[in-house]
């Protein structure tokens, strides 16, 4: 994505990933807005005819009452639920076809820096402040090895996330959602929403006794991505009462606790390996410095019950374009487009993760009324406030339509939350629910402008400009 909008305003963008694409990687279910993404940058049509399966919305079950289904062809556009390497693979090279340098099978060691001087003339102290970031090394499966110069960095090394992790030291775990997940694939099952409005679409429940949920994903060629995620505190305790469970007897138990998906799955095989992986959720405080852009994992990572991993990482992608493109052409000073992008990462997570930390208040409470009032027979009322957000359009910013107005949405999640730890017998529950909640003040998060500043998505023209 972002090697795809540079590419008509930077010199020889060029990019490098580790693993020889197509690579395997979770992660399937876009959301509405991602079709603006692509038309952007000029890749729609390889997603609408490459085959995946179409996504006109998804359900969510959370206890006894029907299922909400979050309706993405009444708002706009469809998506589509894929396989990641295919994914991946159509944007790698999309990226070449816009005239980046796209390098698979290179892993970037290390970065080096010019540091920077305060204005007294002393080298800055700050970890946040690295310097300028003028050459990679890097290192082929081969073993050969070299570096290369640049004048921006963007990091999207996913969960790696080297700038975080190894150079400013600063990502934050949330407490409230340490979560583990497991997950397969399966065939011969059956479709979600047969003769309704929602058929075909995916579907997430959560468990009845409120410990976690489930994912039920159809892919193309009849096959369905199925995972669990809990809480990693209840995981280690089934387990234990399991006698130590493979991987595979594991999910297969998960699931029947899951009456939903059990009967989706009643006459369907398991055809792949169970893949398992922590689930943490975890931030940090700022996303850039000096020439420098952390997108998706690389950054920050939320509970994928929204399945928003791939729509934050597209923004974090229009956002450091966009912010690199205006520094690039003296919009504005470098130091305003960095603090931009940070606060436009921020707002993005920041929403969703009150939509996630409120939908938890609802799964740990089971049949209480958290997400509905007290009389209301469904969740419809509750989904309508958080669509601007679970469907991606508080962040439109392509010039395809405006970004939606979330502040009723924040708000409401906002209530949801005080109203689910009030009502929590288990002490502990309700502290998690506000530990997952927590995040520093980012502003409205209405998803109006920052600092008085929008993105400016004219092709040929991308940057910020003044409202």
């Amino acid at each position: 994505m972002k090697n795809c909008a540079f590419s008509n305003v930077v010199k020889d963008p060029f990019s490098t990933a580790a693993e020889c694409n197509a690579r395997y990687h979770i992660g399937e279910s876009l959301l509405r807005t991602t079709g603006s993404f692509l038309e952007f940058v000029g890749a729609y049509d390889k997603f609408e005819n490459h085959g995946f399966r179409q996504k006109n919305g998804a359900a969510f079950k959370f206890n006894s009452k029907p299922a909400a289904y979050s309706n993405f062809l009444q708002h706009g556009q469809h998506a589509w639920n894929v396989d990641r390497s295919q994914c991946d693979d159509l944007m790698f090279k999309h990226a070449r076809e816009c005239g980046a340098m796209a390098f698979d099978g290179v892993k970037v060691q290390s970065i080096e820096f010019l540091q920077s001087i305060c204005q007294d003339g002393h080298e800055s102290g700050e970890q946040e402040n690295l310097g300028n970031p003028v050459s990679a090394s890097w290192i082929r499966k081969d073993k050969t090895k070299g570096s290369i110069k640049f004048q921006y960095l963007v990091d999207a090394s996913g969960r790696a996330g080297l700038i975080s992790t190894k150079y400013m030291k600063n990502r934050m775990f949330n407490e409230g959602l340490k979560n583990v997940a497991s997950w397969g694939y399966f065939e011969g099952f059956e479709m979600y929403g047969i003769g309704t409005l929602a058929e075909g679409c995916p579907c997430f429940t959560s468990f009845p006794d409120g410990s976690g949920w489930v994912w039920f994903i159809p892919l193309k060629e009849n096959k369905v991505s199925v995972g669990v995620v809990m809480e990693q505190k209840s995981a280690t305790a089934k387990k234990k009462l399991m006698g130590s469970p493979s991987s595979r007897e594991w999910l297969l138990a998960q699931v029947k606790e899951a009456p939903e998906i059990c009967d989706l799955l009643a006459k369907a095989t398991l055809i792949s390996d169970v893949k398992s992986a922590s689930d943490w959720s975890y931030t940090a405080p700022t996303y850039a410095s000096t020439n420098i852009r952390i997108i998706g994992d690389a950054g920050c990572f939320i509970d994928p019950l929204f399945s928003s991993g791939i729509h934050l990482a597209l923004t974090g992608a229009f956002s450091a374009a966009a912010t690199i493109c205006s520094s690039f052409k003296n919009d504005c000073s470098e130091k305003v487009a960095a603090d931009w992008h940070t606060k436009r990462i921020q707002e993005a997570y920041a929403r969703f993760l009150l939509v996630v930390a409120s939908t938890y208040g609802q799964i740990t409470g089971k049949e209480a009324s958290i997400l509905n009032d007290e009389g209301e027979s469904n969740f419809d009322n509750a989904f309508e406030l958080i669509r601007p957000i679970i469907q991606g359009s508080a962040e439109e910013s392509t010039g395809k339509a405006a970004p939606e107005d979330a502040s009723e949405a924040v708000a409401f999640c906002m209530t949801v939350i005080q109203k689910a730890q009030n009502r929590s017998e288990d002490i502990s529950i309700g502290d998690r629910i506000i530990r997952a909640a927590m995040q520093p003040d980012t502003g409205s998060l209405d998803g109006s402008d920052i600092d008085g500043m929008v993105i400016n998505a004219q092709r040929g023209s991308l940057g910020l400009v003044k409202v």
